[in-house]
């Protein structure tokens, strides 16, 4: 249903139980009789929630004021907006600006530029090689270079989706170094920081890295506190996918807390996990560290997702030393007899902390011909192929060029859930802005790009008490909206933007699946975005009113 027919007729919210009054002002809305959740973490309340405009302008019992529009929200909940404090959703708005599996989920902001990677800025080369992949492959047309062209591209073209971005610490060392496992020299280093304080004047909310990528993992501790520094003062956080997440775990934390300590910088750690079944003993040491860093003073944070999967691209399987020059020097080193068995010894050995191959699941390839192995685990399909598994791996490296993107299997549910209920953990989806059909349809994605707010809010607060709801609700609501300081965001109260979920907490659930991914949740009644209908009654509008929201002048 498009917004366009709900101010004729409204039809679904009268199936829903809206009234029209004819007597508020035009453009109010009045949800009646929900329960409240105000993304504090406090107690909720059953309340009236009166918007005009993009603002909320009054919650209170039996709001006296009637609405153009009003909605009966009885045995529903009412919540801010969820935000997605690390989302990979950017340059996938030009293709679906409907953000179809955020926007079902309740999520009405984005926090993209993660792990390491933002967009831009690019070298004229880099930025042309992209442009024309979305040309060829999408029909779309970019023209921008660095984080200002892309936030001014998105406002011109609209999005039904808020965004906010970090800048990237490994698409900074690209630009100035490319990709290349050496030191930054002294002017290498002002030049990054040139370029961090650039990205931040336009808004970036933060400094991100990936240690377990190229080039990022390239830095050493202190390129990185340098690399940093320019956040200082601001109040916005370094966000790391730290340098491991298994066997060295408590060492990459280590350093993590050492560029906030060092630089004068909150912490955000990203997906924090321990990963591989010898590991998951050090969730209680990692959160004891943690909490004792923060008795010491560093502002030290983590997010997380509701799945014991993650998911990255097919090469990560290979040691960081092998990808020096990217995806070509990985395949020139796969050639060369002098240490092609001491990487297959890295990758066996990374692969056994995770369990078996089959513990590794092919969620899409770039190549076309390659489509079989979508969706299969490669132990399995090594075996029907009559291959062995790391045959296999190299074969789908050399021929989809590093392209496929994996699963992989190695965390605890216990673990999961005491990440996820922990006073310093945030709900994360570390995933992108899907669809059922379309481009955005394609492959046998991780689950948690359509089903991880729903599944909190289902599986961990309802189901298994992990939390409870306000608590969960806080985690995707205040909690990372204070984190990146974003200004009446994360809220419900009187002045704060008109952000807004309506669900059922009796039936909120997800159903996406790791063999069925391409599945909305249950349970998402009405979502709002800067006051207009993104989803009503289930349905989607047409809406497109998405901001992005610069950490300057927001």
């Amino acid at each position: 249903m498009h917004r366009r027919e709900f101010v004729q007729g409204a039809m679904g919210v009268l199936a829903a139980g809206a009234l029209r009054s004819g007597r508020g002002q035009d453009g109010d809305t009045v949800l009646r009789g929900g329960t409240v959740f105000d993304g504090t973490g406090g107690p909720p309340r059953q309340e009236d929630v009166l918007i005009s405009r993009d603002r909320v302008i009054e919650i209170g019992r039996s709001i006296q004021r009637r609405g153009a529009t009003e909605i009966d929200c009885r045995d529903m909940a009412i919540a801010p907006g969820f935000i997605d404090i690390h989302s990979h959703t950017d340059l996938d708005l030009f293709i679906g600006p409907l953000a179809e599996s955020k926007i079902r989920q309740g999520v009405t902001t984005e926090v993209t530029g993660q792990d390491g990677s933002s967009i831009g800025p690019w070298r004229p080369e880099e930025a042309a090689s992209v442009h024309e992949r979305y040309r060829r492959e999408y029909g779309v047309d970019l023209a921008f270079e660095d984080l200002a062209g892309f936030f001014a591209e998105l406002e011109r073209r609209g999005t039904a989706v808020n965004l906010a971005s970090m800048v990237g610490q490994g698409t900074v060392r690209e630009f100035v170094i490319g990709t290349e496992d050496r030191p930054a020299t002294d002017p290498e280093i002002t030049e990054m920081q040139a370029l961090v304080r650039s990205a931040l004047a336009a808004g970036a909310c933060g400094l991100s890295s990936g240690l377990e990528y190229v080039p990022g993992g390239f830095a050493s501790l202190d390129e990185l506190v340098a690399v940093a520094a320019p956040l200082a003062g601001t109040g916005l956080p370094y966000a790391t996918h730290m340098r491991n997440e298994d066997d060295r775990l408590i060492g990459a934390i280590e350093e993590a807390l050492s560029v906030g300590r060092l630089a004068g910088v909150p912490v955000q750690i990203s997906h924090l996990k321990a990963q591989g079944e010898r590991n998951w003993w050090k969730a209680g040491p990692v959160l004891a560290l943690l909490e004792r860093a923060r008795d010491d003073g560093i502002d030290v944070m983590y997010d997380r997702y509701p799945y014991v999967a993650y998911s990255t691209g097919l090469t990560a399987l290979f040691p960081v030393w092998a990808r020096d020059g990217g995806t070509a020097g990985l395949l020139t080193r796969l050639d060369d007899p002098s240490v092609e068995a001491e990487i297959e010894r890295a990758v066996r050995d990374k692969v056994s902390r995770l369990g078996s191959w089959d513990a590794v699941q092919v969620t899409s390839t770039g190549d076309p011909a390659l489509r079989w192995a979508e969706g299969r685990r490669l132990g399995t399909l090594a075996s029907e192929r009559g291959l062995e598994p790391y045959q296999l791996l190299v074969l789908l490296t050399r021929e989809d060029r590093g392209r496929a993107g994996m699963v992989g299997f190695g965390m605890s549910e216990d673990n999961t859930a005491r990440f996820l209920a922990h006073p310093l953990g945030m709900v994360c989806s570390d995933g992108s802005a899907l669809a059922t059909e379309g481009p955005l349809g394609r492959g046998t994605p991780h689950p948690r790009s359509f089903g991880t707010f729903p599944r909190v809010l289902g599986h961990y607060a309802r189901e298994t008490n992990a939390m409870p709801l306000e608590t969960a609700i806080h985690k995707m609501t205040g909690l990372p909206a204070s984190r990146i300081r974003l200004e009446g965001r994360g809220r419900l109260a009187a002045g704060s933007f008109a952000d807004v979920v309506v669900f059922d907490p009796a039936t909120v659930a997800d159903r996406a699946t790791f063999e069925n991914p391409h599945q909305y949740p249950a349970g998402i009644r009405h979502v709002m975005l800067n006051g207009q209908w993104v989803l009503l009654d289930g349905e989607r509008t047409d809406a497109l009113p998405g901001r992005v929201l610069r950490a300057e002048g927001r």
